[in-house]
């Protein structure tokens, strides 16, 4: 039905569904009632759908489905099922749209169970209503009459007094009024739904300010329920508040009648806080872990040391004084924070692949104009440069270590980072200051940052060990690229060995052995060494290929994740590359590459390879890997949402601009294209249809298209999937996750993870049959082709090709070579009859023992 207008400019709203239409004033919930969420009207259903009332663009609420928005000409119209239905969780409703989406008036836009809303809900009554920043204001509503779906409801009539949203905006961009910030916890059972969003905007009436909130990486206006609504926030989720104008401070202080404040983050206790250098050692309390203790912890960069406890304890430098006025304050911090930027900028040229990609990201961190800005805010209110960037950074790393998602949370350390960076240089350092350590140091630190990582000499450090952080943080990810053995999460009893203490630091297992026996010491030493034999004599037949030794070819690949790893993995061994992570291109920036960087950096890397195969992965990112550029609505698991390829066939122009850059590359054949997180069959086909188009219209021969297995679903579908693909990457990590419902990320069940268990070694049997039954390709890229247990099952299984980090090819290598074909489909159809992965870890020992 056709939108009516009574008027050029009046717009004329339509029942969204059949039902009796009430006054406001007679909805059972005092928010709506009195009109903190907005003007207009409800109904009391008789029907099951809700239509729209007329044109507009769907704005969806998170994760909820029992409201939405539609944005309109005259304003943005809340649509809210029910009263208190958001703790239905979804359940008896139904979407029939999607973000984004622009709908005709009488477009049906939900479903919902009537019956299940009257019986779980307190009530089923249906408000309406304009809400937010509104373009005009409600009239000649209709009220106690039946309506049907499509019957006159309501008018909206243009207020020209009202100011817009882009001058709202305008108003708060202003750089000449100080900027106040708060963190706050949200409190509601439910987060920020509609009600609760009303009652913030409520609070902030009448007060002259402007107040934007800030979390998951998006921002909204703290008087605009529907914007603040679609920020996703959940109980217990951290918002930085930051208001501006002259009742700033009156408005943070009206929320905390609303919201729980968030007191700033103090050092823990027994942490030295002089103003001396940035580490001293730790006076351990009385009670230490007895001798022969083990702690366990997570693995972040696989090893095996041993050596002596170097507790360290991180002191914050100073703040300082302010050196005179906000003019004066706002030229030191700017200089600072440009004097940190160059330093970055001249660590990553001249450094290896990972530890350019942590500094870049540090320096992409140091330009964000949102930090800075509220930084600036703050020295308008009096504070000195120190205590208003640290005010920033705090805050700003608070709403990240709230985040649900764990890599995301990771990120708080290095907003830390950059944070002790600026200070130092504020109080006359320009450097991170040299630690010294002892011969062969375990590190022993509460979270240790990655500038410090950088500092530490490496040719007395033998590991580290941290009480918090991350498998997947930046100071992980620079402690793998070096081979330095690390372990995290280990809990706080780490703070209370003694330095000095004997300790093997076991990467492999997951544990800190402390003060061990002088004969497990001599054991773990003599194994190190031995290693350090081997790894000589591997990288010396690196160059070789890995022929097992009944002549089979095994094909030994590299994974990379920058322009700069391509080299060293040719010197390391590699045959080519199994798999381009290209996400280095797309994170930490604020558009996305386009065609002619992509193309680049792949023929740059490609040049590198010198010929050999170069596999490059779609884009895998989305809720689990958010992008600035690609705001989505927070999701409750991103690891089950719009995630790898889902993402690039929403957003088809990113996938077209990626796949023409890799059809460029010359010379033609050399790339082969590999999808990540493929669930069907369509999936593929769309991609060959658009792949074939583009390689077509450039007059060149379409690449080789593969797919990752690392859902059960396609592992299941991989007979199928074979018939439309030119090779298969079995991607072990997020298999095994998937197959055994477990958060790889997740503190407890990360070492139960194993993607040897049987039920993840079926799953691969049965793609790598799918694949040989066809005659394609098929490998292994995760993590699964560099474990020395798994490889002879792998191998067992018909497995031919192992993509890994570069600095594991020439021991990966070496074990090929000490297998046969035969004795591996041996061991591996053993494997697939166990009930555990220890079982098979145990069946893998008892055979390399006997192997060697």
């Amino acid at each position: 039905m056709p939108e009516r207008a009574s008027g050029d400019s009046v717009l004329q709203l339509l029942a969204p569904l059949s039902g009796w239409v009430l006054p406001l004033d007679e909805v059972p919930d005092a928010v709506f009632a009195g009109g903190m969420a907005g003007d207009g009207v409800a109904i009391d259903p008789t029907g099951h759908a809700l239509h729209s009332p007329c044109d507009g663009v769907i704005v969806l609420m998170g994760a909820a489905r029992h409201a939405l928005t539609l944005r309109t000409r005259g304003g943005d119209l809340l649509l809210h099922v029910g009263i208190d239905t958001v703790a239905m969780g979804g359940a008896g409703f139904t979407l029939r749209v999607r973000d984004g989406e622009h709908v005709r008036a009488g477009t049906l836009l939900l479903e919902f169970d009537l019956d299940e809303i009257v019986r779980r809900a307190p009530s089923a009554i249906t408000p309406v209503l304009l809400v937010g920043a509104r373009a005009g204001q409600v009239s000649r509503c209709q009220h106690a009459r039946r309506v049907a779906v499509g019957d006159p409801l309501f008018e909206i009539v243009p207020d020209g007094a009202k100011a817009t949203a882009a001058q709202a905006t305008a108003a708060y961009a202003s750089p000449r009024e100080a900027i106040v910030s708060s963190a706050f916890r949200i409190p509601f059972d439910h987060g920020l739904h509609a009600r609760p969003a009303a009652r913030v905007a409520a609070a902030l009436a009448g007060i002259d300010a402007q107040v934007k909130f800030s979390v998951h990486g998006r921002e909204a206006d703290a008087r605009s329920p529907v914007a603040m609504m679609a920020l996703g926030v959940q109980r217990g989720d951290i918002v930085t508040a930051d208001a501006r104008g002259g009742g700033a401070s009156a408005a943070l202080t009206a929320l905390e009648g609303v919201l729980e404040r968030v007191a700033e983050t103090t050092p823990a206790a027994g942490m030295a806080l002089s103003p001396a250098r940035a580490h001293t050692v730790i006076t351990p309390p009385a009670k230490a872990p007895s001798p022969g203790a083990r702690l366990d912890a997570v693995i972040a960069s696989r090893g095996l040391a041993a050596g002596a406890a170097a507790p360290l304890v991180d002191v914050d430098p100073p703040i300082g004084a302010a050196h005179g006025d906000a003019s004066a304050e706002r030229a030191r911090l700017s200089a600072a924070i440009d004097a940190v930027g160059a330093r970055l900028r001249a660590m990553a040229a001249s450094g290896q692949a990972a530890r350019r990609g942590v500094l870049e990201a540090h320096e992409a961190l140091l330009a964000d104009p949102g930090l800075r800005l509220r930084a600036l805010g703050q020295l308008e209110g009096g504070a000195s440069a120190g205590a208003a960037w640290r005010k920033s950074l705090r805050n700003a790393a608070a709403s990240l270590a709230a985040l649900s998602d764990p890599r995301m949370a990771e990120r708080r350390a290095d907003l830390l980072d950059i944070e002790r960076q600026v200070l130092r240089v504020l109080n006359g350092d320009t450097f991170e200051a040299a630690i010294e350590l002892p011969a062969r140091a375990i590190v022993l630190a509460s979270e240790l940052l990655p500038s410090q990582l950088l500092s530490l000499d490496a040719t007395r450090l033998a590991g580290v060990c941290m009480v918090d952080g991350g498998a997947t943080s930046h100071v992980a990810i620079l402690a793998a690229s070096i081979g330095l053995p690390m372990l995290v999460a280990a809990g706080p009893a780490v703070l209370s060995i003694a330095a000095g203490t004997p300790l093997i630091l076991d990467a492999e297992h997951g544990q800190l052995l402390v003060a061990p026996s002088a004969d497990e010491q001599a054991r773990i030493s003599a194994v190190i060494e031995q290693r350090a034999r081997q790894r000589a004599e591997d990288h010396s037949a690196a160059g070789q290929p890995a022929l097992m030794r009944d002549g089979a070819r095994v094909h030994v690949y590299c994974n990379l994740g920058a322009v700069a790893e391509s080299a060293p993995a040719i010197v390391s061994g590699a045959e080519g590359c199994g798999l381009l992570r290209t996400e280095f291109l797309f994170l930490d920036r604020a558009q996305a590459p386009d065609e002619g960087e992509q193309l680049a950096v792949y023929q740059a890397i490609a040049t590198a390879l010198g010929g050999r195969t170069l596999t490059i992965r779609t884009l895998d990112a989305g809720g689990d890997k958010p992008l600035a550029y690609l705001p989505q609505a927070h999701e409750e698991n991103p690891a089950l949402g719009m995630r790898g390829l889902r993402t690039s066939l929403a957003r088809p122009e990113l996938l077209d601009a990626q796949l023409r850059a890799i059809v460029r590359v010359a010379p033609p054949g050399q790339c082969r294209v590999l999808l990540p997180m493929v669930t069907e069959l369509d999936e593929v086909r769309t991609v060959r249809k658009h792949l074939e188009a583009i390689s077509a219209a450039l007059a060149v021969p379409a690449p080789k298209l593969g797919i990752m297995i690392e859902t059960p679903a396609s592992a299941l579908l991989a007979d199928q999937l074979c018939a439309e693909v030119d090779f298969l990457s079995i991607g072990s990590n997020d298999l095994s996750q998937y197959t055994l419902a477990m958060d790889r990320l997740h503190p407890t069940l990360a070492a139960r993870l194993d993607a040897v268990h049987p039920s993840v070694l079926r799953l691969i049997a049965g793609a790598v049959q799918a694949a040989l039954a066809r005659g394609i390709e098929v490998g292994v890229c995760g993590a699964l082709a560099t474990d020395a247990a798994a490889v002879p099952l792998l191998i067992g299984l018909g497995v031919r090709e192992l993509s890994v980090v570069p600095a594991q090819i020439p021991r990966i290598k070496s074990l090929v070579r000490t297998l046969a074909s035969a004795e591996g489909a041996q061991l591996a159809q053993r494997a697939l009859e166990l009930p555990s992965a220890s079982a098979v870890r145990a069946l893998a020992r008892e055979w390399s023992e006997h192997h060697a």
